[in-house]
């Protein structure tokens, strides 16, 4: 649905992009990370047809960016999203659909997907930043895009209201929509996406799915053994840990040496109650890829 082969972009003698190449399939989401400067945003607005890159190639659903298949096919949820405060939710909503030669009455049931059916008919002047992002997100819904750009798409929404976005993405997904999303919120799209792709510097230093780039970093495994009171310091002399509170003991392995831990836990039996392992997060993993660039 997008690809994006070799993609460069030059400010004067600045570089935003420097020979980006990134790809994302029906039905897949796939989550853009990078620092603030990384090029995130121009790497979005060329996709859009914003602006050319200048040099490489994008396709949009076979299409150039800007020309009126890619228009079509691509819907767009900006990270501040602005509506006319005097206008309700349904009277912008019915602005939008007009404007794709859509009926106006679809209006009220797009509003209900994204939660707003209550405050339908009420000013958005009066709307928390939370709810003008449920109204931009019902924008991004008229005509069934197949190829979604989100730009932070959960700035000030709670947790609650997160969630339920990322619900409605998920039922976007199943129904072949291609999802390209921004967010600096690393633990929501740990669990919500399918690949993640890094940006540092203009350059894609990783692109990938999270258990692919957690073998690629090669950073190291926690694993926490709660024992029993009256086994820890045995359990910690044989597993060659470190103690901690009393009754846990913390180790770390590499991805490698992960089973055989575990078979050395589960051979210590009844002197074991619990073990949690715990794996590189997104933010040790983003971390990680992005200070390459620096070396």
């Amino acid at each position: 649905m997008l690809t994006c082969s070799r993609v460069t972009k030059t400010f004067g003698t600045v570089e935003a992009l420097q020979d980006v190449s990134l790809a994302v399939a029906e039905g897949e989401r796939v989550a853009l990370l990078g620092h603030n400067g990384a090029g995130k945003s121009t790497l979005m607005k060329t996709v859009l047809g914003l602006i050319p890159a200048t040099l490489g190639e994008i396709r949009v659903a076979g299409a150039a960016p800007g020309e009126r298949a890619a228009r079509e096919a691509t819907a767009y949820l900006p990270e501040n999203a602005a509506f006319h405060p005097a206008l309700t939710g349904r009277e912008q909503l019915a602005v939008y659909l007009r404007l794709r030669g859509e009926p106006a009455s679809k209006a009220g049931a797009l509003l209900e997907r994204v939660g707003l059916e209550q405050a339908a008919d009420r000013r958005i002047g009066t709307y928390s930043k939370g709810m003008r992002q449920r109204v931009g997100l019902a924008q991004a819904l008229i005509g069934r895009p197949r190829l979604m750009v989100l730009d932070e798409p959960t700035s000030g929404l709670d947790p609650v209201s997160r969630r339920e976005f990322y619900d409605i993405l998920d039922d976007l997904a199943r129904e072949g929509a291609a999802i390209l999303l921004s967010s600096h919120a690393l633990t929501e799209v740990e669990a919500r996406t399918d690949r993640i792709a890094i940006l540092s510097r203009g350059r894609l230093v990783a692109n990938d799915t999270l258990a692919a780039l957690r073998r690629a970093a090669g950073l190291p495994i926690h694993i926490q053994v709660a024992a029993r009171p009256d086994t820890v310091g045995d359990v910690a002399r044989r597993l060659d840990g470190t103690r901690v509170n009393g009754v846990r003991v913390d180790l770390t392995c590499t991805h490698d040496d992960k089973l055989s831990r575990l078979g050395q836990i589960a051979g210590l039996g009844g002197m074991i109650e619990d073990v949690e392992v715990i794996p590189p997060s997104l933010e040790d993993l983003y971390t990680h890829f992005s200070r390459r660039t620096d070396q």
